[in-house]
């Protein structure tokens, strides 16, 4: 049985980090996702999208220990009930209350009470179990905001300790939702990279390269248990794989960019093979998306990607492009042209990327010829 309603998701982009300036983000209300949330569903469903990634703001939500505001929350979940659109919720997207230490045990005992509330109110209010990612993105954020200190909690050397906090509290949360509504369904949202060695052939250069290339399961492994056991994890903490990759996770160590077709760039399809095999999960691609003119192409690269994969055995549930709208960069507040849709204007709306709309046309029509993809569709209707 498939998870979703759509094999095309739709990401919006709800970060709320501090970055090292000490400034509060704030994606949802920047994009204007707040205020127009029904129009945004309905205006990708427009697309053939009928599943979003979305996110509640848990700084917003919880101001003091226990005590929970869901103002910010439930008009999104009422507009996603009325458009009839599927969510992913988000629990914690690098944000957390003010008021609290990422470094103390009240983070995951937080975070896991906040899932329990979240779940259950899910629950409550749509008769549905929910779709949650508990922790987004456990790996980078360790290297953001651990080990370089782009963003909150802006230490560096950190990223380890960083890394296993937040599974802690990943693991936490997931166990206290499920706890609270045992159907839920859960993803995780990990980069997928390839770090190349380049001409290098020093040993200890190699062997550099394929210890960062691996480091990229680190967190799936921890929560799983089947490393540092100790910290909790265990298999029935990792549902659905859901993998991010953009142009850019590709690398030669200590180096540059891999460009897309050079020898060295490793295809999507073998990358998706290798983390399938690993963890045997079905696969979400959880994030990806290009900025400006490269949108279609890059969605039209992905598409056949995963077209192969899928023939080599691979389950994939969907592809969400993400993020879905425009936004301001998070550190200099520059456009990032990256959605299908525009930032809203006065009125709240939004300008369509037709070539981007056109590929994902395109595409929709071609994946409804994959064998398993027209199963789903003659199995909703």
């Amino acid at each position: 049985m498939t998870a979703f309603q759509t094999f095309f998701l739709a990401g919006f982009e709800c970060s709320t980090q501090l970055r090292a300036d000490g400034r509060r983000l704030d994606l949802l209300r920047s994009t204007g996702h707040d205020l127009h949330t029904l129009d945004d569903y309905r205006a990708v469903a427009e697309h053939g999208i009928g599943t979003v990634r979305d996110g509640l703001r848990w700084h917003l939500i919880e101001r003091s220990p226990g005590s929970y505001d869901w103002g910010s929350f439930l008009p999104m979940l009422h507009a996603a009930e009325e458009a009839g659109t599927q969510v992913i919720w988000d629990l914690c997207h690098y944000g957390w209350p003010e008021d609290l230490d990422i470094w103390s045990d009240a983070f995951p005992e937080r975070l896991a009470a906040f899932a329990h509330e979240a779940a259950g109110l899910i629950v409550r209010e749509t008769g549905q179990a929910p779709f949650l990612c508990p922790v987004n993105e456990i790996s980078f954020w360790a290297w953001a905001g651990g080990e370089v200190g782009r963003f909150g909690p802006s230490r560096t050397g950190h990223g380890a300790a960083l890394k296993r906090q937040l599974v802690r509290a990943g693991i936490a949360a997931t166990r206290a939702a499920r706890n609270a509504a045992p159907a839920a369904r859960f993803i995780c949202a990990e980069p997928l990279i390839h770090v190349d060695p380049g001409s290098h052939d020093d040993p200890a250069h190699v062997a550099g390269a394929t210890g960062h290339r691996e480091s990229q399961f680190e967190a799936l492994d921890l929560l799983t248990g089947r490393q540092e056991p100790e910290l909790g994890g265990s298999e029935d903490c990792l549902d659905i794989l859901g993998v991010n990759f953009y142009s850019d996770n590709q690398w030669y160590h200590g180096g540059s960019t891999i460009p897309l077709g050079h020898h060295a760039y490793r295809p999507l399809h073998e990358m998706l093979q290798e983390v399938s095999r690993r963890y045997r999960r079905p696969v979400l691609i959880a994030e990806t998306g290009a900025e400006g003119s490269g949108r279609a192409s890059w969605l039209h690269y992905v598409c056949g990607e995963v077209r192969a994969a899928m023939a080599a055995g691979v389950q994939v549930e969907g592809i969400c492009l993400y993020p879905i709208l425009d936004y301001h960069g998070w550190e200099n507040d520059r456009v990032c042209t990256t959605g299908l849709l525009s930032a809203a204007d006065a009125s709240g709306a939004r300008r369509v990327h037709e070539p981007l709309a056109e590929e994902l046309r395109a595409q929709i029509i071609r994946f409804a010829s994959v064998p398993e993809i027209r199963d789903r569709l003659e199995a909703a209707a």
